[in-house]
């Protein structure tokens, strides 16, 4: 019954990772596309209202929070290429494998 448990903690663990990275961070990414004509206004939206610099702002957000997964991913692979680990104790470190 234990392998079960670890089993079904396992594929839980790859669903919510393949659901942030797989879909989430294009999610976020047109969450920010539209909080950007949000923030633009006129000809950008359908409304034609005046600019919104909270739009702006979450926009940019948004965008920072994609790249910053994108960093992160690419970390993960480039350090295990290199033969280490990425470790958050409490930053993101790159440590030898051990």
């Amino acid at each position: 019954m234990n392998n079960v448990t670890f089993a079904v903690e396992g594929a839980v663990r790859v669903l919510v990772i393949g659901l942030l990275f797989g879909a989430g961070l294009p999610a976020i990414y047109a969450l920010g596309i539209r909080a950007l004509a949000y923030g633009q206004g006129g000809d950008a939206e359908i409304s034609h209202a005046r600019p919104h610099p909270v739009g702006t702002v979450l926009a940019y957000l948004a965008f920072g929070l994609v790249i910053a997964g994108v960093v992160l991913g690419l970390t993960v692979i480039v350090a295990t290429g290199l033969g280490m680990q990425l470790e958050f104790t409490p930053w993101p470190t790159l440590a030898e494998k051990g």
